[in-house]
């Protein structure tokens, strides 16, 4: 791969970068962390994912990652997580590790599966990789973009935690999805401010600083163009960058793996790297509570059962959350029908859990909202499946009392009952949890 070497400018701009971060990072150890805490432990702790299987392979010579001239270690790193090529997203705005290298004509590429995270910079110096670890929340990789050495997984901590360890992600290790004013230059025009991009962001804010392929007829998003400013109300909108099926005018794909950034892609990254920061939380807080409950049992005398208001206040809580999240509660509608322009759907689709009935949470909807049926289906994932025994009863419990009296929204839910009714059978199918604990599935 080319090397691309530091202009005197590029240097000024690196070290005003470590500075600012070196002092961020001294200002996080005056108060450490609660996930870097007992019981949670989340630096000193070996992860367990798909990534850190994949390392270890790697190390016991059971794989190899083939270097490619154009894109390194690319292709065959996706290959070997098992993440689509069609995943495919580009972010040209200055927001990442590897900021100094990405501009409009070099935007950041974003690859994922329902665990797994890739960026790809085109010259960039590595490949940054997240995974969503059922123990610890996100975990942070590089592998250097180096052919004269294996490839290898560099585990990253307080680098990436600056950013993806406080208050943008709740005080846990999670992702961040942004959507900014971004300048010709790929640089944010921090007075604009800018939106976290979640299911309950509307389309209109979504995607400034990020290309986007698709179609979604009158409907509107900040994506494909630049700005110098917010656009104020009475301002002549820029049509430019809305309904494009293509982006061979705005870069050269030339050294990417697609020349796209799928609309549906990035309309599920906008769920699922929240989502997984969601559940991360709820895991995080409810271990660290049951865990500081036991101790404070241990130093005053109390049985080691013995339950604290505050401890069911916590769980409590991380159930309300997850079943906002995982049930779309406050999702903001679709305005208009969506489509992308890669097979992501389709692929996407096809490998969920179905019933009998070949129903799946993973069936798309994109009339008016996401999904056919608004239940996540990271309720499959090995975070959800790791959460604590009890949180997970709670949930279940929740879910039962949701969908198995949905009437004319008096349980409390924004389900329609055939909705809730579907969710609740298909979950009783696929989901051995649900089978088990409904008792009138």
């Amino acid at each position: 791969m080319r090397c691309c070497r530091r202009r005197p400018f590029d240097r000024m701009i690196a070290v005003v970068v470590v500075g600012v971060a070196s002092g961020l990072a001294a200002a996080r150890g005056l108060a450490v962390d609660a996930f870097e805490q007992p019981p949670i432990s989340y630096s000193d702790t070996t992860p367990a994912n798909p990534v850190a299987d994949l390392s270890e392979r790697l190390r016991q010579g059971e794989v190899a990652l083939r270097f490619e001239e154009t894109t390194g270690y690319l292709k065959d790193l996706l290959a070997s997580l098992r993440v689509p090529v069609s995943s495919q997203t580009l972010v040209f705005s200055k927001t990442s590790l590897q900021q100094r290298f990405i501009a409009p004509k070099n935007p950041r590429a974003i690859y994922f599966n329902d665990e797994v995270y890739v960026g790809y910079v085109r010259g960039g110096d590595v490949l940054e990789v997240s995974v969503a670890d059922p123990q610890l929340g996100t975990v942070f990789y590089t592998v250097d973009q180096n052919p004269a050495q294996p490839p290898q997984f560099v585990r990253q901590t307080e680098s990436c935690l600056i950013c993806h360890g406080g208050s943008q992600t709740r005080g846990v290790p999670g992702h961040i999805v942004r959507s900014v004013y971004a300048s010709r230059s790929g640089q944010p025009v921090f007075s604009a401010g800018s939106y976290r991009v979640d299911d309950t962001t509307p389309l209109a804010d979504r995607w400034g600083g990020w290309y986007v392929t698709g179609t979604h007829g009158t409907a509107t998003h900040l994506g494909n163009v630049t700005y110098t400013r917010r656009p104020e109300p009475g301002d002549e909108r820029d049509v430019s960058g809305l309904n494009q099926t293509q982006l061979a005018s705005r870069f050269d794909a030339k050294g990417y793996l697609s020349a796209h950034s799928d609309l549906v892609a990035l309309s599920v990254l906008a769920h699922q790297a929240p989502a997984h920061t969601v559940l991360a939380r709820a895991s995080i807080e409810v271990r660290t509570a049951l865990h500081r409950e036991a101790t404070l049992n241990r130093e005053l005398g109390e049985p080691a059962g013995h339950r604290w208001p505050s401890t069911d206040s916590i769980i409590d809580s991380a159930v309300d959350s997850l079943v906002e999240c995982l049930l779309f509660a406050e999702a903001a509608a679709l305005p208009e029908p969506i489509r992308g322009t890669t097979p992501f759907a389709e692929e996407f689709v096809a490998a969920g859990p179905r019933d009998a009935l070949g129903r799946s949470l993973r069936s798309l909807e994109l009339e008016s909202r996401l999904f056919r049926y608004p239940c996540s289906y990271l309720i499959y994932s090995a975070s959800f499946d790791a959460l604590p025994d009890e949180l997970r009863q709670r949930f279940w419990q929740r879910m039962d009392e949701l969908l198995g009296s949905a009437v004319g929204g008096e349980n409390g839910s924004s389900l329609s009952p055939s909705d809730s009714e579907a969710i609740r059978q298909i979950l009783a199918s696929t989901k051995a949890d649900a089978a088990l604990l409904w008792s009138d599935p």
